[in-house]
């Protein structure tokens, strides 16, 4: 199993915190040990369990996140908390995280922050996880559903998705982002636990070489993956890569579908597309970078090469990004795109309802 960093973080402050039982500290140990490569029979053994216990939590926290690892209680008494309150929180977790909040999607630890910053009403994370648990609510998982916005959303979600469901005849359709502050980390080898108890000593983690931004383009028609890793995400950067990722399409009409970065946009870059008007961008909508095909494949290259990965230097990094490319280039299959602009724009109109019908109802 593998984790995001945010995951492992609010999992070792689980284990950290006062306010959470001895159980469900351990149970965080128990995905925190398997997440980090250990054999099934050692984490049983570090944690005094069997291994169908192990199976259990490990299998409870990828289906509910941290709502997964409480005891689900039949009976006894609620939490107290307010009827608008409680609709608040439904409300909110349907929707992503204010700007201001600066982050990407919820979790149960920020959402009980959030509500005791903004309602005045205290309200524990373990609430909120059981609330998620009872109408099958999983913000916490990335990937989310995410409303957009951009005032041109239904123009641009039209324009990006007839790309890939009717492309023009004879055109190419490349999807193009950049991964950003890829590090090359040197993994140690974690120490064992030098008494009975379950909390670990080690030296570190991991040892910071550097980082790397990884530009890619996919070919929406076939699959095929043009990629290149460079020291700064800049224009100059992004155009080197552009002219690299159309040159092997010379000759044809090809439609770049990214979103609108500054970087995106300089004046180099508009000059170039004026000197080769065989070549359009299309935007996607701000907000909206599910619907950037290319992110499906970063989404494989950090689970399969990336996140796991022991790199002693930068090159080392740059190195296994290209040995991935190539053998992904060997047999490469393009992502089937089903969903028209139609069924988005529905779903979209769909959840901008019920979040309006619950904001009512939470002001009444």
């Amino acid at each position: 199993m593998e984790l995001t960093q945010e995951q492992t973080a609010e999992l070792r402050a689980v284990i950290n915190s006062r306010d959470v039982s001895g159980a469900v500290a351990t149970r965080a140990r128990i995905v925190l040990w398997m997440a980090e490569g250990r054999r099934r029979k050692d984490v049983a053994a570090l944690a005094g369990v069997s291994l169908p216990t192990v199976d259990r939590w490990v299998g409870r926290y990828e289906a509910e996140g941290l709502a997964g690892l409480e005891e689900q209680k039949r009976g006894g008494p609620r939490q107290q908390v307010p009827a608008r309150v409680r609709a608040r929180i439904l409300a909110l977790s349907r929707t992503s995280p204010p700007a201001e909040t600066g982050l990407s999607h919820w979790s149960s630890r920020q959402m009980a922050g959030y509500i005791r910053r903004t309602e005045g009403v205290p309200v524990s994370w373990h609430y909120v996880a059981r609330l998620w648990r009872e109408h099958d609510l999983k913000p916490h998982l990335q990937g989310t559903f995410k409303l957009s916005k951009d005032p041109r959303f239904a123009e641009k979600v039209a324009d990006v998705v007839g790309l890939y469901l009717d492309p023009p005849a004879g055109a190419v359709v490349l999807s193009i982002d950049e991964k950003t502050q890829v590090q090359a980390l040197d993994r140690t080898q974690p120490m064992l636990p030098i008494d009975f108890g379950l909390t670990e000593k080690r030296t570190h983690d991991y040892v910071r070489h550097g980082t790397t931004n990884l530009f890619a383009a996919l070919d929406v028609g076939t699959g095929q993956v043009t990629a290149g890793c460079y020291p700064r995400r800049t224009g100059e950067a992004f155009l080197a890569f552009l002219r690299k990722a159309v040159k092997p399409h010379a000759g044809k009409q090809i439609h770049v579908v990214l979103d609108n970065l500054s970087t995106h946009t300089t004046p180099e870059v508009k000059a170039w597309l004026e000197r080769n008007p065989n070549v359009t961008l299309h935007f996607t909508p701000v907000g909206s970078s599910w619907i950037n095909q290319i992110e499906t494949w970063f989404g494989l290259i950090t689970r399969q090469a990336i996140r796991r990965g022991t790199f002693t230097s930068v090159n080392a990094l740059i190195a296994r990004i290209r040995a991935y490319v190539e053998h992904w280039n060997t047999d490469a299959k393009p992502f089937v795109w089903t969903a028209t602009a139609g069924q988005i724009l529905a779903k979209v109109r769909w959840t901008e309802t019920n979040v309006k019908q619950l904001v009512a109802d939470n002001s009444k």
